[in-house]
């Protein structure tokens, strides 16, 4: 299952194009540009509440240390970016986690908790770096505090989400469907 999901994880990251998503970087250094930035792009909001439907299908410590890991990687790539520490195929990566994510809930996949947490911060590394190399020279701590926090709300609403859906009848299959569908959105998103 691990190796299955791995090599998915790898040929979508292999196949992606770049999102083309975030904003004019002239646009932020705010709190309100960076507390608005994860709301205004659908990578985003698919990824961060992806992560959140996932953290509730595991269940238990997942539901604050897969979102959390999450949190804590992205802001770590946004320093390596600021720092001028240059990832590769930061926006393709982007993409694959929004097919990844999708995919994982799409399959319920119950991993450990603390595989669970890489996987998601290592897809975080690359959205952190991407909010950090698109800041240009505008004032970084109220941006950052901004889009952790939007990110933070997002993950809490797919958790929310996931738990409200799994308290139905079916629900376990309907969070599946949502994450097929976000994996579609995100293969649409690379090749559309």
């Amino acid at each position: 299952m691990i190796r299955r999901t791995l090599l998915a994880i790898g040929l979508t990251v292999a196949s992606t194009a770049p999102a083309f998503a975030h904003l004019n970087p002239e646009e932020h250094g705010s709190f309100m540009a960076g507390f608005s930035h994860p709301l205004f792009g659908l990578d985003h909001i698919l990824v961060m509440v992806a992560v959140g439907l996932w953290a509730a299908q595991i269940g238990g410590r997942a539901l604050w240390a897969v979102p959390a890991a999450f949190v804590a990687m992205m802001a770590a790539g946004f320093g390596l970016a600021l720092a001028g520490l240059p990832l590769p195929f930061v926006e393709p990566v982007i993409l694959a986690s929004v097919v990844a994510l999708g995919l994982l809930v799409a399959i319920a996949a119950r991993l450990d908790v603390a595989l669970s947490a890489v996987i998601v911060a290592v897809f975080a590394l690359f959205h952190g770096h991407a909010h950090g190399g698109e800041l240009g020279v505008a004032g970084a701590m109220p941006f950052a505090a901004g889009f952790v926090i939007a990110t933070a709300l997002l993950h809490g609403a797919g958790i929310a989400l996931g738990l409200g859906i799994g308290r139905i009848a079916g629900g376990g299959t309907l969070t599946r469907i949502l994450g097929g569908a976000t994996a579609l959105a995100g293969v649409a998103l690379a090749f559309g």
